[in-house]
């Protein structure tokens, strides 16, 4: 007589992994990971980045802004400039990583070069380091930045909203990938000023009306809004003044990368 757990079969569950493993095993020899830094394929095979490749990362760590997460160069102070000069509409922030050098070129990769592969590397780093903060600020949903749909079109995917489902999957939260729209295409905020880049911002999101009264009546108050990087915080405050108008009481955010505090 064969043991069960829960209803499930062993025999079968059994059955069932060897065809996963059997099916990862395959699509490991066909298509090897690459690593997020150097773009190698990774060794030893099952990792998710190159053991030497992981010293090339700076990974966010004390003393950071308590407003935006950004790391400080003085450990005396508590808010970068950024934060002193801007009103900003978030709680606050959490970050996985500085913003430069290789690690810069590896997101720029995921965007550009349709690198996928690497946000499981982010994600699962995520989760390990910034997993317990996340946690503790008790988000009620996950909501991906958007793009454009003429740019997803062109780009076939949206990196936020896939890192917002690797997060949530780890995480246990859910994620919401309809209530954020974007409007219009905006020109690139990469040379304009910081008030630039949010006037350049914020005409180009809404939130879906009807989406959102769901979501308050099912008791969504705290958001954490997910992105690839967080600059001068432009992309977020106008999606967190929108998310606000929309009636949600407080969000934070959460990105891969993160400038350095000035």
């Amino acid at each position: 007589m064969r043991q069960t757990v829960s209803g499930i079969d062993r025999e079968t569950r059994g059955k069932e992994r060897i065809g996963v493993d059997w099916k990862e095993e395959l699509t490991g020899l066909v298509f090897p990971r690459r690593c997020p830094i150097c773009d190698d394929i990774v060794r030893p095979r099952g990792e998710l980045i190159c053991p030497e490749c992981r010293s090339a990362i700076s990974f966010v760590r004390e003393p950071c802004c308590k407003k935006c997460g950004k790391a400080l160069d003085d450990p005396g102070r508590e808010y970068c400039g950024d934060c002193l000069r801007h009103t900003r509409s978030f709680e606050a922030g959490i970050s996985l990583l500085n913003y430069e050098g290789p690690a810069a070129d590896s997101i720029a990769r995921i965007k550009y070069h349709n690198k996928r592969e690497y946000l499981d590397f982010y994600a699962d780093e995520a989760v390990k380091r910034c997993g317990r903060r996340i946690k503790e600020i008790r988000p009620d949903v996950l909501i991906p930045v958007p793009v454009h749909p003429a740019r997803l079109r062109k780009r076939g995917f949206n990196q936020a909203e896939i890192l917002a489902a690797r997060l949530g999957k780890r995480l246990e939260i859910p994620v919401e990938t309809k209530l954020l729209r974007r409007n219009r295409k905006t020109v690139p905020n990469k040379n304009l000023t910081p008030r630039e880049r949010l006037k350049n911002l914020t005409a180009a999101f809404s939130a879906d009306p009807v989406l959102a009264e769901a979501m308050r009546r099912d008791g969504v108050r705290r958001i954490l809004i997910v992105d690839d990087i967080y600059t001068t915080g432009a992309t977020v405050e106008a999606c967190c003044r929108v998310l606000h108008h929309a009636g949600f009481e407080k969000a934070w955010f959460f990105t891969i990368g993160i400038g350095h505090g000035t």
